[in-house]
């Protein structure tokens, strides 16, 4: 099929777990959004255990070999003109970190980034990640591709992006290393079109920790992005983190692009 796509809009939404999130409403949010694309992180998942379809969408599921671990996800409203399941890396792509679709002249990606928070080995297991997902991303843009790549990237970019920035500056999630893979990134040629739309000086927040009431006092994190060409980022009618529903420790990122 020929021509450009419509005005689109994105979800992308780490899960913490399908079939938790589905159990909170997630059938429901999705009825209630009528998004064309929607992400999906940390799905907790095999494939045994996670439907053949959603609703109306054409469902790409990338599950970790690791059961109930990791895994990402991608509904389209339209059937995907290409699908690339993972980067192509052993190491990486048993956890179910990356899953591509080609639609119509944009590219979507769905990524979860690895955690760091549970010790050094990790953490530099996150490090050498970001450095191959870099180079697959340059690869992708070095084609003519436009992006859209949405994600949990376990990275607080900049000050505003973090409630307690001075109390976490040697934690994961928000080192100096992580925050300047992020800015090599973008000038690679990508965008934090969320960032963009809602101005430099907006706190906002996508994922907030179970403990102490944090999201009830909204001291959060902002982890989840969708990072754009700039022709798409610049295209951007609608960005908002709704709060509610509560279907994980994450809310989804909701943009629309007038593509």
């Amino acid at each position: 099929m020929q021509g450009r796509l419509p005005v689109v809009r994105v979800i992308s939404l780490n899960l913490n777990g399908y079939r938790a999130a589905v159990k909170k409403g997630l059938l429901e949010f999705l009825s209630s959004q009528h998004a064309d694309i929607v992400c999906f992180q940390e799905l907790k998942a095999d494939l045994a255990s996670l439907p053949e379809s959603v609703m109306n969408y054409h469902t790409l599921w990338h599950p970790a070999e690791r059961k109930g671990y990791s895994g990402v996800g991608l509904l389209l409203k339209q059937k995907p003109e290409d699908v690339h399941v993972g980067m192509g890396v052993k190491i990486y792509d048993c956890e179910g970190r990356v899953l591509r679709a080609d639609l119509r002249g944009v590219t979507i990606v769905s990524v979860y980034v690895p955690s760091g928070s549970s010790g050094d080995p990790r953490q530099a297991f996150k490090i050498r990640f970001l450095k191959a997902f870099k180079r697959y991303l340059k690869a992708l843009l070095a084609e003519g591709r436009k992006l859209i790549v949405c994600g949990d990237y376990n990275i607080a970019h900049q000050k505003i992006d973090l409630k307690n920035w001075q109390s976490n500056q040697k934690t994961s999630g928000f080192l100096p290393e992580e925050r300047k893979w992020l800015d090599t990134t973008l000038k690679l040629g990508l965008r934090d079109a969320y960032r963009e739309y809602i101005g430099p000086d907006t706190a906002s927040y996508s994922w907030w920790s179970l403990r102490s009431g944090a999201r009830g006092r909204n001291v959060g994190w902002r982890l989840d992005y969708q990072l754009a060409s700039p022709e798409l980022a610049a295209t951007v009618a609608h960005a908002e983190i709704p709060m509610e529903p509560v279907l994980s420790d994450h809310a989804p990122v909701v943009m629309e692009y007038d593509l």
